[in-house]
């Protein structure tokens, strides 16, 4: 089994992201942004998932896409996983409470396990957490802040309205 990780910052309207393969698929896309750089170039597999992941970013913030098509590979528990999955289930420019996602991996008391996992998802935007509220309508929280979180759904809701029929 290969542990190599290559990374990659790439700017963003909302701070530098961090973006990290294993060289087959994108594993984390987070908001911690910290610089990467030197190092040894990743072998062409490796930049190309990180080059698929910075041109389809730079399309989802421009307005033009409203999904991903890159391979995803992210560590964590089956539950975990599966929140993460129910995540790219919710479509672009909308939201789902946190109830909703519990009930749709099977486990409808579970909504703080839910809320636990989707404070843990390692590929922030692409898995889009931030879609996530409160039943009531309040934001919750976002490993990214909830300024960004703020931000991703006006984003969303921007260009989700521009794009409708």
């Amino acid at each position: 089994m290969n542990d190599s990780m290559w990374h990659r910052t790439i700017a963003s309207p909302v701070g530098p992201l961090r973006a990290s393969t294993d060289g087959r698929a994108l594993v984390a896309l987070a908001f911690d942004g910290a610089p990467v750089d030197g190092g040894t170039a990743p072998p062409a597999p490796a930049a190309a998932v990180l080059d698929r992941a910075a041109s389809q970013l730079a399309e989802w913030f421009a307005g033009a896409r409203t999904t991903f098509e890159l391979p995803l590979a992210p560590r964590g528990t089956p539950f975990q996983r599966a929140v993460w999955d129910a995540l790219l289930a919710i479509p672009y420019g909308t939201t789902a409470s946190y109830a909703d996602v519990a009930r749709r991996v099977g486990r409808p008391a579970a909504t703080r396990a839910v809320g636990a996992a989707n404070g843990r998802n390692p590929i922030a935007i692409v898995v889009p957490c931030h879609r996530v509220i409160g039943a009531d309508g309040t934001l919750g929280g976002y490993a990214g802040g909830l300024a960004r979180k703020q931000a991703l759904l006006a984003h969303e809701a921007r260009h989700a309205f521009a794009l409708a029929p």
